[in-house]
Formats: C-alpha cells, sequence, structure tokens
C-alpha cells in the first residue's frame, strides 16, 4: 500500500505552487495530493511552459502516474507571480486546515508543505501568526512542539568524511527576538523539548537509544559562569536529570565548535538553544536539500527548509529538491508509523 500524502502549495505568489507542479515526476511509492487552487497551478504551468496533466482528487481513484492529483481549494484573489496579496492569507491557512483535517482523520498518512509568507498572513488580519510549526500545534491544542531541520552534507556526523550524512538540528526556543531567549529558556520547557526530541527520533526515525548533543546558550557554554549561568543553572541540572533517567546527552557543548564532524559524529542530532545558533549552521551545509520537521504532533508533518522565493516565482529557477526531500522522508516516516 502506498502512503497517501496532503501537500500544501502555500504562498500563491511565491515559488510552491511551481515546486508542487514537479511533483507529476516524483516516484510512485506514494500518492501525492496537491492541496491548491486548480487554475492558479495550471496558470502557473503554462507561464513555464510545463506539461503537466491535473486530476481532481478523489479518494477511491487515484489519477495516473505523471499527472497531478489536485485537492481544488479556490483562491480569494487572482495571484500573479512575485506579487502579494494580503486577500490570499486566508487560503494559505484553509489549505492547512484541510491538509491537517485530512491527517487528523486518517485520509492522509502525512502533510507535507510548501512555504507560505507569515507577513502576508498578519496584514490579512491574522495578527500573531509565527509560521507552521505555531499554527499546527494551536490547531491540534499540542501544548509544546519541536522544531527540526534535517538534511544530510558531508560535516554529518554518520558519514564518512567527505561523504554525506544525516544532520539533524532541533530548537528549544523558534520565532522568537533573541533578547527573549534566556527567559524562555527554563527547566520546565527544556526538559519537555528533550523529551519530545528523544521521543519522536526513536518514533519517526527508528532510533531507539537516539544521541542528543545539547549546545549551550552563551559563548563557549558559559565558560564556567563567566560568560553567563544559564549552562550551570539550567541546562545542566536538565540534563543531569534525564540522563538519570537513560538518555545520552552529551552537553552543555560550546555551539562555535559543536558543527564539526567530530563533535557531530558523536551524536544522533543536536538541540540548540535558539533559532539562529542551530539553523545558520545547518541551512548553510545543506540548503536547497534541507527540510524541516515538527515534533511532538500527533500527525507527521514535513516542510522545506526555505521561503517563498517572490523573486524567483514563475521564473522557472526554483530548485524542487527540498520538496522531493521532504515527500521522502514524510514517506519514510508514515511507513514506519504503520501498525505492524
Amino acid at each position: 500500500m502506498r502512503p497517501t500524502l496532503a501537500v500544501t502549495s502555500g504562498e500563491p505568489a511565491g515559488i510552491g505552487p511551481e515546486l508542487c507542479l514537479a511533483l507529476s515526476r516524483y516516484p510512485a511509492q506514494a500518492r501525492l495530493v496537491v492541496l491548491a487552487d486548480k487554475e492558479l497551478l495550471r496558470q502557473r504551468a503554462a507561464q513555464l511552459g510545463m506539461d503537466v496533466p491535473l486530476h481532481d482528487y478523489a479518494p477511491a481513484r487515484p489519477a495516473p502516474a505523471g499527472s497531478l492529483e489536485v485537492l481544488h481549494l479556490p483562491l480569494a484573489a487572482p495571484s500573479a507571480p512575485g506579487r502579494l496579496d494580503a486577500a490570499n492569507g486566508p487560503y494559505v491557512l484553509q489549505l492547512l486546515d484541510r491538509a491537517l483535517a485530512g491527517c487528523l482523520q486518517g485520509e492522509f498518512a502525512a502533510m507535507v508543505t510548501a512555504p507560505l509568507h507569515k507577513g502576508v498572513i498578519n496584514d490579512a488580519g491574522i495578527r500573531g501568526f509565527t509560521g507552521h510549526t505555531e499554527y499546527l500545534a494551536e490547531k491540534t491544542g499540542t501544548p509544546l512542539v519541536v522544531m527540526m531541520l534535517a538534511g544530510t552534507s558531508p560535516i554529518g556526523g554518520h558519514g564518512p568524511l567527505g561523504q554525506p550524512g544525516p544532520l539533524r538540528v532541533a530548537l528549544a526556543t523558534t520565532h522568537l527576538p533573541l533578547k527573549e531567549v534566556p527567559t524562555a529558556i527554563t527547566p520546565a520547557v527544556l526538559e519537555d523539548v528533550l523529551r519530545i526530541l528523544h521521543a519522536d527520533m526513536a518514533r519517526k526515525y527508528g532510533i531507539s537509544r537516539p544521541r542528543i548533543l545539547v549546545a549551550g546558550l552563551n559563548p563557549h557554554a558559559g565558560e564556567g559562569g563567566y560568560l553567563g549561568r544559564e549552562e550551570i543553572e539550567i541546562i545542566t541540572p536538565v540534563l543531569e536529570k534525564l540522563r538519570s533517567e537513560g538518555m545520552e546527552l552529551l552537553g552543555p557543548l560550546p555551539a562555535d565548535t559543536l558543527f564539526t564532524p567530530p563533535q557531530l559524529a558523536r551524536g544522533d542530532c543536536v538541540l540548540a538553544m535558539y533559532h539562529d545558533q542551530g539553523l545558520a549552521p545547518l541551512k548553510f551545509a545543506t540548503f536547497g536539500q534541507g527540510i524541516n520537521v515538527t515534533l511532538g504532533l500527533p500527525i507527521i508533518r514535513t516542510s522545506v527548509d526555505h521561503g517563498t522565493a517572490l523573486d524567483l516565482a514563475g521564473t522557472g529557477q526554483a530548485d524542487p529538491g527540498s520538496l522531493f526531500t521532504a515527500v521522502e522522508q514524510a514517506v519514510e516516516m508514515a511507513r514506519r508509523s504503520r501498525p505492524a
């Protein structure tokens, strides 16, 4: 049985629709259902000179190979590549809501998301929207989720040096101003994040005893308290508590040397304390082929690791590599979570 995945096409003025058109070339290991305005896809395909047959989604009747199966949801206003329109902000969220409902009801085995534009959604009157991760957590009533980006890179921990290996970086905090990060990292939050990360590394990646490399918050992991005391007062006590329960946790480690092959080889994933601490090195090493995974949700959700790229929309230059990788990872996770 092929798992059925929902793929949301994201911001209509961005590269999401054309990336989804490229999925018509995806191998037959999964059934992909693209959530989008069908006419938007038809117009973008014509603009790019792409011959992609579009078929209406019917649960009991998969589309033929080489075509694209579309669950049609109408735009609120016409969309042109590169031109944001706040009128379509609710449309983007409607795509997410329909995919999420399908996952919760068992219609879809996982959801894969193309990029959206946070600013235009806020401009549409949906104030406080900060991204897919937080939105899906709220919609599912999940008190805490963990954002993790993953990819393969020559610096990845398990490939021989010079050969790509897996690189996985989770975040203790996500989309916060830097000045708010220290107060957001409480013992309770850090403990919960580590428990979610540990559990989903087993459930979604099949690593029964994951080794987690934990970054410090401050330069040189606080330098024994001279450059900050969060490592001494918050991070280390949490790590010691969870180690006593059998978790394999290394740290707190200085972030400036953590992302090196010898250090990464010691673990299966990294927990960074804030967004740019973890994602700057990961995106440098994997950009265009990395993915975003939301851990802790009651569903499987993967995503691309890039934004809407408005300047590339409609040019045919957008690379679908990250979307293909996100689909592949979702397929693997769906198969792993399927009852024996």
